[in-house]
């Protein structure tokens, strides 16, 4: 099936392996689709993509920030205590036992450690970084978007269409509400309809 995406969108699929390496996750997620879509080299799509508030540099503060852990805000720790866990008593017993901001410590060991293998020398994986199945959804849905335009190629806007169809929950909040998803689904298509 790859050898029917145009440059654009192998491209985007580059791009995404390696934004998922840059942020330091072990796996290419949907968000890293649209980061690489962010990145590939049709202006066009991109002006539309930016036009609609997405950009590479937030969307990027945001996979970062589920990274790194923000901070759970109060309705996490509400939601956590009503199941009885109180994450102020749970940082007292870690900071008892580990020392003072041991959570603000807290990295992966890489030398010396049966990480190593996986994790490099900068902090993120090596080698081959898997997609996920939501991921893969996004390009198996590029071609059925495809197809469904009678389109003999699948591009990056294909790409697009289809994670608007199977947003994350992260790209969900990225694109705004049913709204926002419906007016750059239309932006989107209409793009294609122009270049086709």
């Amino acid at each position: 099936m790859f050898e029917r995406f145009d440059k654009a969108a192998r491209y985007a699929v580059v791009m995404a392996q390696e934004e998922a390496r840059d942020l330091c996750s072990s796996s290419i997620e949907v968000e890293h689709m649209l980061l690489g879509l962010l990145d590939c080299p049709d202006q066009g799509l991109r002006e539309i993509l930016v036009a609609h508030g997405l950009t590479a540099d937030g969307v990027r503060d945001t996979v970062a920030r589920k990274r790194t852990g923000e901070p759970l805000g109060a309705e996490d720790a509400a939601a956590l205590r009503s199941i009885g866990i109180d994450l102020d008593a749970v940082r007292e017993s870690l900071e008892a036992t580990f020392g003072e901001n041991a959570l603000d410590r807290a990295a992966v060991p890489v030398a010396g450690s049966r990480w190593g293998k996986y994790w490099g020398a900068e902090g993120g994986p090596r080698g081959h970084i898997p997609f996920t199945k939501e991921s893969k959804k996004v390009i198996e849905l590029s071609l059925r978007e495809a197809l469904s335009r009678k389109d003999d190629r699948i591009e990056a806007g294909h790409m697009v269409l289809a994670v608007l169809r199977a947003p994350n929950p992260i790209t969900q909040r990225l694109l705004g509400d049913e709204t926002a998803v419906r007016n750059l689904r239309d932006a989107v298509s209409g793009y294609l309809d122009r270049a086709a």
